[in-house]
């Protein structure tokens, strides 16, 4: 059985939306985007040491896929990022039964996306990773599909913005990592 875990950065107030760049998402009104911005550099490093290391599969939303695809699919596999991401199986969920995902190798995924997920965690495989993707998250907790979060708190709070956590999680964590950067990112990694 393979386990699902969600690589997630959050704002001290709870916000995913638009990490990079104020271009990411600016859905809702958001014009905060590009808040992780000065602190990615060491992040970054503690991204790949702790969470890229190992093999693993992508889930994602179509908006993040479309974010990432053009971004690393011309990368050459030189570095471990760009193995991780370009070799492993991108599940793309998407509602638009034309889609055409270009970033090799993927599989779509629509209709009932929970049971999609729940076959793709019975079956074989390595970790089923989800990055960003805030809307299919939330389709994941209310399933209590998650299996493991690793999230990346930034010193940073916006007020408003796209949560990780839009409706109570119940259930009780518990911790199996955590570490901070010298600019105070904390990584905490909790299993169900």
């Amino acid at each position: 059985m393979r386990k699902l875990a969600l690589l997630t950065f959050v704002t001290l107030d709870g916000v995913m939306q638009s990490p990079t760049s104020s271009e990411e998402d600016p859905s809702d009104g958001f014009t905060q985007g590009g808040w992780a911005a000065p602190y990615w550099e060491e992040v970054m490093g503690q991204v790949v040491e702790e969470a890229m290391a190992e093999p693993y599969d992508l889930l994602l939303g179509r908006t993040t896929y479309d974010l990432f695809a053009p971004n690393w699919s011309d990368q050459e596999d030189t570095s471990i990022p760009a193995q991780r991401l370009n070799r492993g199986t991108k599940y793309v969920v998407t509602s638009r039964d034309d889609y055409d995902a270009s970033w090799q190798p993927a599989r779509i995924i629509s209709g009932d996306v929970v049971a999609a997920v729940t076959a793709l965690k019975a079956g074989p495989g390595p970790l089923l990773q989800v990055h960003g993707s805030q809307r299919l998250i939330q389709t994941l907790l209310d399933a209590d599909l998650v299996d493991e979060f690793r999230l990346w708190r930034f010193p940073v709070v916006l007020g408003s913005g796209r949560k990780l956590f839009e409706r109570p999680l119940n259930g009780r964590l518990n911790l199996t990592k955590q570490r901070a950067t010298s600019q105070g990112v904390v990584m905490t990694f909790y299993e169900r």
